[in-house]
């Protein structure tokens, strides 16, 4: 982490959010045979501006994984830049263009992630909405707008080589808007998976879906064609929102080889303590606080990447003589 010279204030603030982070028993990855996977909403990332010191617990709280998958970067990429110098030299991105209209919100999406445990592999795409053929013009025509297209990159870490997929989905003025959505969203993945030209049949899809509770109707919606939430996260107690109400942010897998995710999993909580010692005194209130680190906490899970001898039995199995 590249820091550099510090003020006072932010190297109290980068101590106590180092205390937090302690706090949260997040285990050390191991190359070639662990990586430390996240999703965060980092709040309207790059829209207004934001504290220095700000930035530095961003890229500390970054620092933690070795590939993240955020949502609400903004069309503006100064910050992100900055973020990406203190991380340091080691560190990538790959992002997504932002929607004209205003319902993409001017959002883009990106994966950050560190190149000595990551590599990115080539694929990165927005996911077309589903389109059906109009008969009277031939032309094909989308059965409805993402909003924000979720966006699709492929990696390799290890001897695991997969793809991750991640959502803003919309909220809607009613919940059958974003039923409808999570619908036609395990849909496009399931036939993602299935097509026999897909760059990787493991798909972790991820990100913000705006989904209270778990085993809600919305919930079901997006798992209808056989997405999974790790065990990991099924048992946590709490959200990701700063109440810790709310399961907005998940990740969810296909178990093609059931060893990839191990047994931990969980939370970042950076919020809890409030903004004393994180910020000094004259900090404004509660809300503007939400807009320098952000209103979500980092959702992450541990991916086993060492997984040659199940790929092994899995041949053995197939293709064993009868």
């Amino acid at each position: 982490m590249f820091h550099g010279n510090l003020d006072y204030y932010t190297a109290l603030g980068l101590q106590e959010l180092r205390s937090r982070i302690a706090k949260g028993s997040i285990p050390a990855s191991k190359l070639d045979k662990s990586i430390n996977v996240a999703t965060w909403n980092i709040r309207e990332f790059g829209k207004s501006k934001r504290r220095s010191d700000s930035l530095h617990f961003i890229a500390e709280t970054l620092g933690q994984f070795d590939l993240i998958a955020v949502t609400e970067l903004r069309k503006n990429l100064s910050q992100l830049k900055k973020v990406l110098e203190i991380l340091g030299p080691y560190w990538k991105v790959v992002f997504s263009d932002y929607t004209l209209d205003r319902g993409g919100n001017g959002e883009r999406m990106a994966y950050i992630y560190d190149k000595r445990a990551v590599v990115f592999t080539g694929l990165a795409a927005e996911a077309d909405p589903p389109r059906k053929k109009n008969k009277e013009t031939g032309e094909y025509e989308a059965l409805l707008t993402w909003w924000r297209p979720p966006f699709i990159a492929s990696f390799s870490a290890g001897s695991f080589d997969f793809m991750l997929l991640t959502v803003h989905i919309r909220w809607g003025n009613k919940i059958s808007e974003r039923k409808r959505a999570l619908e036609h969203l395990a849909k496009w993945v399931d036939k993602k998976r299935k097509d026999a030209y897909s760059v990787d049949k493991d798909i972790i899809v991820m990100g913000d879906f705006n989904i209270p509770k778990l085993d809600d109707s919305l919930f079901q919606a997006v798992t209808s064609k056989g997405l999974r939430i790790p065990d990991s996260l099924r048992g946590l107690d709490h959200g990701s929102n700063l109440a810790m109400n709310k399961r907005y942010d998940q990740i969810f897998y296909y178990p093609n080889y059931t060893k990839s995710f191990t047994n931990h999993g969980g939370i970042l909580d950076f919020h809890t303590g409030g903004i004393d010692k994180l910020y000094p005194k004259d900090t404004p209130e509660f809300n503007a606080y939400t807009f320098e680190m952000s209103d979500h906490l980092p959702l992450w899970v541990q991916l086993n990447i060492d997984i040659e001898d199940e790929k092994l039995d899995q041949i053995i199995q197939k293709k064993k003589p009868k």
